[in-house]
């Protein structure tokens, strides 16, 4: 019903749009926040002031969407998670939830595939850039014969580079460029590195004074 619902509204002005949106598909939306021409099949989906998610984006069987003040999704973005059902598929996983929430000034860029069937948050002031890049919080517990899920984060003030893979489990920390093309498997600690490679390592130190770290508006010149 609600897919039929959003196809049906999908082509109307915003302004037609967005009342029908929260009415019927639990959306919130707060002053200045826009939505393009894309679908919003998810519990729940709350935008901050001045947020926005662009064209031709899917998002699908999320438990919640939260996009803080600023914050944007790109276009041609694949969101996807498996949804809170009575399923033997992570059963034995009570805790888990599927949700994707970006902090203040946060962004997603354009053409990536990002898989929130475990939470996925991504910090303040952070860039997930690019083209193409993954994010996949579930996989196959080789052991157990089993799915398993386990969440991926990314700190505040952190740039992500094209076409790099984030596996469950993952975390990247404040004040961090993740380099192109990079694979991080596992959780870091250090900030103000780059980090990079495949698998990822640290590579460098960089300056607290960039100003990439000390900017107050998500947007970059």
């Amino acid at each position: 019903m609600k897919i039929l619902l959003q196809l049906l509204i999908l082509w109307l002005p915003w302004g037609l749009r967005r009342p029908l949106l929260e009415k019927w598909c639990a959306c919130t939306f707060a002053p200045g926040s826009k939505v393009g021409y894309s679908l919003l099949l998810c519990r729940s989906v709350n935008l901050g002031p001045d947020a926005s998610i662009g064209h031709l984006n899917f998002l699908k069987n999320l438990t919640r969407v939260s996009l803080g003040e600023a914050s944007s999704i790109g276009n041609l973005n694949w969101i996807t998670g498996f949804p809170q059902i009575d399923s033997p598929h992570f059963a034995s996983e009570p805790d888990r939830v599927p949700e994707l929430i970006l902090g203040r000034h946060s962004a997603i860029t354009n053409r990536h595939l990002i898989d929130c069937t475990n939470r996925v948050k991504i910090g303040d002031f952070s860039t997930f850039a690019g083209f193409r890049s993954q994010i996949l919080t579930h996989t196959i517990d080789i052991i157990a014969g089993r799915q398993s899920s386990r969440p991926v984060e990314v700190g505040d003030y952190c740039f992500i580079g094209t076409d790099c893979v984030l596996l469950g489990g993952s975390a990247l920390p404040s004040y961090s460029v993740l380099a192109a093309k990079s694979l991080l498997n596992k959780t870091f600690t250090q900030t103000h590195r780059l980090y990079g490679g495949v698998p990822s390592r640290e590579l460098s130190e960089l300056p607290a004074d960039a100003r990439y770290f000390t900017r107050q508006r998500g947007f970059v010149d």
